[in-house]
């Protein structure tokens, strides 16, 4: 891939809080920050543009509780052609963690996250997505 090169004017203070950044996160250098940010742009531009994206719905919740899940199976019936698999880790005895791996239009999968986030008794859940093309 060619690697193209351009100047940026910015002001100090911004400057400033930007190698903050870049140092926070770890980044090898400012070019690694400014790819990273410009893709994380175009990235969330897809979803708005319902592009085919894939991601992962991460769910932590009690498996004692029945009736979540239940809810969860449910739901997820709901979205089979948008799910991939889903795989469930037992932290302790009351913690589960679940992740569930997902491809499809980015207002689907948007809407399969928010119906199993939003269930009762769920403790967090988080949807992240990624370009698919």
């Amino acid at each position: 891939m060619t690697v193209s090169r351009f100047g940026v004017s910015i002001e100090q203070d911004l400057l400033n809080s930007f190698d903050q950044y870049v140092s926070d996160n770890r980044f090898s250098n400012r070019s690694q920050a400014v790819r990273h940010l410009i893709n994380k742009n175009m990235v969330e531009s897809k979803w708005q543009c319902n592009n085919t994206v894939a991601g992962s719905i991460t769910l932590f919740y009690d498996p004692h509780k029945r009736e979540l899940l239940n809810r969860i199976s449910e739901i997820q019936e709901n979205y089979i052609d948008e799910i991939l698999s889903a795989q469930r880790f037992m932290l302790a005895p009351d913690k589960c963690l679940e992740i569930v791996a997902v491809k499809g239009i980015a207002s689907r999968l948007t809407e399969l996250s928010d119906q199993l986030i939003s269930i009762k008794g769920l403790q967090h859940g988080k949807l992240t997505m990624t370009r698919a093309d």
